[in-house]
């Protein structure tokens, strides 16, 4: 085993060129802990926000940044129930925030939050699932709680998330509506299983509920406060509607007022979740199912080797085409 590995590890903020490989220390393995061998990990929008020092407290400097792996485990602490070849897959929970993501050839990981998996799908592929899958499951299951034949809204539709939570409702036999900004887009919204993609113009209710009368049964809100009221507005009464996430950056609603937004019997939840929201067995189905070609991941560009990380930093921020960055070790 050798004693140093490359990886990108920054002392404080830089602009995407500054994501230099360098040669650290390999991770020792400790009680609790699983060391894996880094095969592809997704570039997200929070380690840009985490690269330019912009992050919560939750984030400190120096880091190797990545919130989500895949890769083979490669060594584990006595007791471990995890063995040595196993492939598997982590994300959230402090990954590159609060302790050493995956920008690594190593990475050191509490073994609660590792999902192993067999699959003969490309590590391109598998890279990119880990975090957008999970928080697509989560939102429709923990928070949205959807069942087989609802009607689903999904706001911010081309993010990856979203491309990611119609595949995953489709295949659970929901009826999709999704959205995107831009009129050239509502194939993507359609290959990715949307049956009615539509035109956000900010006033979607009225056209949600000419499409479903008496309103949509659930709707996840990627897009964020300004949205929010118009996605509530979308719902039937029972109804629920889940905050997720903010594309547009506003996390809050000036002087929110409960009763002028939230309409009677709609419900409002969050979901904010970690790795275990995505039970092995789910995680499993959903290979198969992009296998079968049931489910087809959202994936952007591959990008091969960590050199490559800076270009991927650079096209995720550009934002010209949907789905997953991708960055690829061998």
């Amino acid at each position: 085993m050798p004693k140093t590995m490359r990886a990108i590890a920054l002392s404080g903020p830089v602009a995407s060129d500054g994501l230099t490989v360098t040669e650290v220390p390999v991770p020792e393995v400790r009680p609790g802990w699983v060391r894996i061998r880094v095969k592809a990990f997704g570039v997200n929008e929070s380690e840009v926000t985490s690269r330019k020092g912009e992050s919560g407290p939750d984030f400190t400097f120096p880091r190797i940044l990545g919130i989500e792996g895949a890769g083979i485990v490669d060594a584990v602490p006595e007791g471990s129930g995890l063995e040595p070849g196993q492939k598997v897959v982590t994300m959230m929970g402090g990954m590159g925030r609060a302790w050493d993501g995956s920008y690594a050839e190593y990475s050191l990981v509490p073994e609660g939050q590792l999902i192993p998996f067999e699959t003969d799908l490309p590590w391109e592929t598998v890279g990119a699932l880990p975090e957008m899958f999970q928080t697509a499951y989560g939102s429709l299951t923990t928070g949205l709680g959807l069942k087989p034949g609802q009607r689903l809204l999904i706001r911010g539709g081309t993010s990856t998330v979203g491309l990611s939570a119609a595949a995953i409702a489709k295949d659970m036999g929901a009826i999709v509506l999704s959205t995107t900004r831009s009129p050239d887009r509502a194939e993507v919204l359609r290959e990715h299983g949307a049956d009615h993609p539509l035109v956000d113009d900010g006033r979607l209710a009225g056209r949600v509920r000419e499409l479903c009368p008496g309103g949509a049964d659930a709707a996840l809100e990627l897009v964020g406060g300004p949205a929010l009221p118009d996605t509530l507005r979308a719902v039937r009464p029972g109804g629920t509607v889940c905050f997720t996430g903010s594309l547009s950056g506003e996390w809050t609603i000036p002087d929110f007022s409960p009763f002028s937004v939230i309409p009677t019997g709609v419900r409002l939840t969050v979901y904010g979740g970690e790795a275990t929201d995505l039970p092995p067995a789910v995680f499993d189905h959903q290979l198969k199912a992009i296998t079968e070609g049931r489910l087809k991941p959202a994936i952007a560009s591959t990008y091969h080797g960590l050199d490559r990380v800076p270009q991927a930093h650079t096209d995720l921020e550009a934002g010209g085409t949907p789905g997953k960055h991708v960055v690829v070790l061998t």
